[in-house]
């Protein structure tokens, strides 16, 4: 027998052991690819009937939990850049306060469902197009005997010749603070407008783009993220009341029993076959909300009703 739950923001029941189930299931994809999670349970909820408002603000409070366990962990271990994670985070506040005044101005105009589905489809199209790419070009090098060139930290490119430098010791760089701001800024306004860490951009951002060395890379993410998704849940609850505490403790419960069975597991698979197994997923969710864009509604007076009530 089913057991429902009122959730009293979403204002709907739900079975709990669908929403625990779906918590752990994520849990589990986390604790195996080393991500948040949130791209994958913010469509996952919406798929669910969640009101988009309502799946958004609430995963960047479930965030915050996985988050802080991780950034604690590296944080023992010396892998995290205190240094580098603070001006990540100056651009990050700035971005999630414009985030969520963008997010609340969207609801109102009634448009909030269609811009969030707009940006997944966007933003993990691309990902996981280019995510399987990379991963199956490894593959397919490491089956012929040929490993794929290591980038190593301290290789420059034109992010290197901008001014206002800073050097983070323990990341061992020299460079401007201009992009690790801007980086930060559009981290903060995915966590605010989709519901995520921004971790699934901020780590190859880090990676490629900035030089940082890997090891110090998912700690230091781990680290900014824990106060941008924080301060993003503050002023979501308090500018538009879309936090379901609830229906967060329901999927951190389950999420943080799925992780520890998904780190096992991933510690089973090689790098390149995590990533492209986590790009075929992301493909998957991208395909999913494409399609829910496209088809034509069962009931047209309805769709349009339940974007008008974001207004309300």
């Amino acid at each position: 027998m089913p057991v429902s739950i009122y959730l009293p923001i979403a204002e709907m029941s739900v079975n709990i052991f669908i929403l625990f189930g779906m918590g752990a299931a994520v849990g589990f994809l986390s604790g195996m690819f080393g991500v948040g999670g949130g791209f994958l349970m913010t469509p996952l909820l919406i798929f669910y009937n969640i009101p988009p408002a309502v799946a958004v603000a609430t995963e960047a409070n479930q965030i915050v939990a996985s988050s802080f366990s991780g950034a604690l962990a590296h944080l023992r271990k010396g892998t995290v850049d205190v240094k580098l994670g603070i001006m990540l985070l100056c651009g990050g506040l700035v971005g999630a306060t414009f985030g969520v005044y963008i997010f609340s101005f969207l609801r109102s105009a009634g448009q909030l469902d269609l811009i969030i589905s707009v940006l997944y489809v966007v933003f993990l199209g691309s990902i996981g197009t280019l995510m399987t790419i990379e991963s199956l070009n490894a593959i397919k090098k490491s089956r012929a005997g040929n490993a794929p060139p290591a980038r190593k930290p301290g290789q420059h490119n034109w992010i290197h010749g901008l001014p206002f430098k800073m050097r983070f010791r323990k990341s061992k760089i020299y460079l401007s603070a201009i992009p690790v701001v801007t980086l930060g800024v559009l981290v903060g306004l995915l966590a605010a407008i989709m519901g995520v860490g921004g971790g699934f951009i901020m780590v190859p951002a880090m990676i490629y783009l900035l030089r940082v060395p890997t090891n110090v890379v998912i700690g230091t993410s781990l680290f900014q993220i824990i106060f941008v998704t924080a301060y993003t849940t503050i002023i979501q609850s308090t500018t538009n009341q879309t936090v379901d505490i609830v229906l967060a403790v329901i999927l951190m419960v389950g999420g943080v029993i799925g992780a520890q069975f998904g780190a096992a597991a991933g510690h089973k698979l090689k790098g390149e076959q995590l990533r492209a197994l986590l790009g075929l997923l992301v493909l998957a969710i991208c395909l999913r909300l494409a399609y829910d864009l496209v088809i034509t509604p069962d009931d047209l007076f309805t769709t349009i009703s339940s974007f008008g009530e974001g207004g309300e």
